[in-house]
């Protein structure tokens, strides 16, 4: 898979005349498409003025986490000190969130909105190990990308 292909089609999807949450499934849909090892992708949101986050688009397995409390699992830490996080064995985590028995590895990077922290992207895997600074640096482009979006209708 080559990273810089999938980044010109996120810039190609964030250029694009529809809607911010269309654009956002789009970009949940050709993540997990195109990177086997991305097997749940979801951007979840600060709710409002609420000290939690709400989720939007995903692809994947349903999940009941569509409310997550600032500072609970690793979507809620990353909420709290808006800082990348890589979890390579979720089994190793006493903060975590359980999404389903398949879930091996996460990685959440937040959103920045005029240096504000509005929400975030999270990847599950179903493989331990998974993730690399590579996808951390392809991430924290995709965010980038995101953060042009007109997300306010969505807070």
């Amino acid at each position: 898979m080559d990273f810089k292909i999938i980044e010109n089609k996120i810039i190609n999807i964030v250029s694009d005349t529809t809607s911010s949450d269309e654009k956002l499934q789009t970009i949940c849909d050709l993540l997990k498409q195109s990177i086997p090892y991305y097997d749940w992708v979801g951007f979840y949101f600060k709710n409002g003025q609420k000290d939690e986050l709400k989720l939007g688009p995903f692809a994947g397995d349903s999940t009941e986490h569509t409310i997550i409390p600032f500072g609970k699992g690793i979507c809620g830490q990353v909420a709290v000190s808006n800082q990348n996080y890589i979890v390579q064995d979720v089994s190793d985590q006493d903060n975590y969130i359980s999404c389903g028995f398949k879930v091996k590895s996460e990685i959440v990077i937040p959103i920045f909105v005029n240096s504000q922290n509005i929400g975030q992207i999270d990847i599950d895997s179903h493989v331990v190990s998974s993730f690399s600074k590579t996808d951390e640096i392809f991430l924290e482009f995709v965010c980038s990308e995101v953060s042009k979006l007109n997300l306010t209708v969505l807070l």
